[in-house]
């Protein structure tokens, strides 16, 4: 029987299980940024590791401020390497440009996820477990999802997914908001809910959790067995239909 629910956020909750490399070339063909999808990747993983290295998000950011920053690492470096041959104004413009696009893209998504969050707060205690840059409370007040009773955020605990004890924490916060023993709450009662089934699905189900992975567009087409995954689902709404008592 499923007491608790741990949520993935970035590509759960916020693009309904599309990648944010995807989002953020939608972005750019929409704000008429001239370059590759190829040469776009290599400034995402490039602003990726930048922001790892360097703490240029602070706690008080909200998701707009998050992706300008990131935007804007991403523009100057296509810029750096020549790729995109443009002044800095336009280069600051355009950035700003395709941050509010994906602002906006995600305010769409919440319109489909957040009742999903909603409704299963009132029937199970739900704990956030996600890769992120130190801000995500400051994300959920701006995104009105402050749902969870507790959150295991990697800026803050030093683990990043794929790391099962990023969700062993998750495990050990869900027991402490519920008051109960591991004898009380074993991993096969908790439910991971992840985008990812490298980064969510396969770790979460190594430590005895029940698994949903929602399954839609990854950073490349990864082939796996499926067999981590307790269930499949390719919207996060299809939460709202399913007996979890049957995993």
């Amino acid at each position: 029987m499923i007491q608790g629910i741990i949520f993935d956020y970035g590509g759960t909750i916020d693009t309904n299980s599309i990648h944010w490399s995807e989002v953020l070339w939608e972005g750019y063909q929409a704000i008429h940024i001239p370059v590759s999808k190829e040469e776009f990747r290599v400034s995402y993983v490039f602003a990726e590791r930048t922001l790892a290295k360097h703490p240029y998000i602070q706690p008080n950011h909200n998701f707009l401020d998050l992706l300008k920053i990131k935007c804007d690492i991403e523009t100057d470096d296509l810029v750096n390497r020549k790729i995109w041959l443009c002044d800095n104004e336009e280069r600051k413009e355009k950035s700003n440009a395709v941050a509010k696009y994906c602002y906006d893209y995600v305010l769409d998504v919440l319109k489909i996820s957040r009742p999903v969050i909603q409704q299963l707060s009132e029937k199970y205690p739900l704990v956030l477990v996600s890769n992120f840059y130190g801000n995500i409370e400051t994300i959920l007040s701006d995104f009105k999802l402050e749902y969870f009773k507790d959150i295991i955020e990697s800026a803050v605990v030093k683990v990043r997914k794929p790391d099962p004890q990023i969700f062993q924490l998750g495990i050990d916060a869900m027991r402490k908001v519920m008051n109960k023993t591991p004898e009380e709450l074993p991993s096969t009662d908790i439910l991971v809910v992840g985008d990812s089934y490298s980064k969510d699905i396969i770790p979460a189900a190594s430590l005895g959790c029940k698994t949903v992975w929602i399954k839609g567009v990854g950073w490349e087409e990864e082939k796996h067995d499926e067999s981590h995954a307790t269930h499949i689902i390719y919207n996060i709404s299809e939460l709202l239909n399913m007996d979890f008592s049957d995993l």
